[in-house]
């Protein structure tokens, strides 16, 4: 198993967290507490690590199969949380949980979908 499997590993096990955490601030219907952004943000900073990791594999010589979907997939990996996160920033209510928790499931998936296709 190489580095970059490994922190994509990471990446979606840490998104799956971020978004049991999200969802049960839903449930329980409480407002958006400030350290479920801190715990986004870190998912963030893991997403732009797998980025910087498959980049350098394929700068690297790794080449994938298909280069726009690869490119396609690191972009949107690295654009989901914060684009969640600026949106609901002046939010703190339920529903603004619920949409930190799909960004991170997104973001846990697009993990997945970059070690595949890389």
């Amino acid at each position: 198993m190489d580095a970059v499997t490994l922190i994509g590993f990471i990446v979606a096990g840490y998104a799956a967290f971020v978004t049991i955490a999200a969802v049960l601030g839903v449930v329980l219907k409480a407002p958006r507490p400030k350290w479920l952004d801190q715990v986004a943000w870190m998912l963030e900073i893991l997403a732009v690590v797998l980025a910087i990791g498959a980049l350098a594999a394929w700068s690297g010589g790794r080449k994938p199969e298909s280069l726009s979907t690869f490119l396609g997939y690191l972009g949107a990996l690295v654009c989901l949380m914060p684009l969640a996160l600026q949106t609901m920033r002046a939010d703190r209510s339920t529903w603004s949980s619920g949409v930190i928790a799909a960004a991170a499931l997104a973001t846990g998936v697009v993990a997945v979908r970059v070690m595949m296709v890389r």
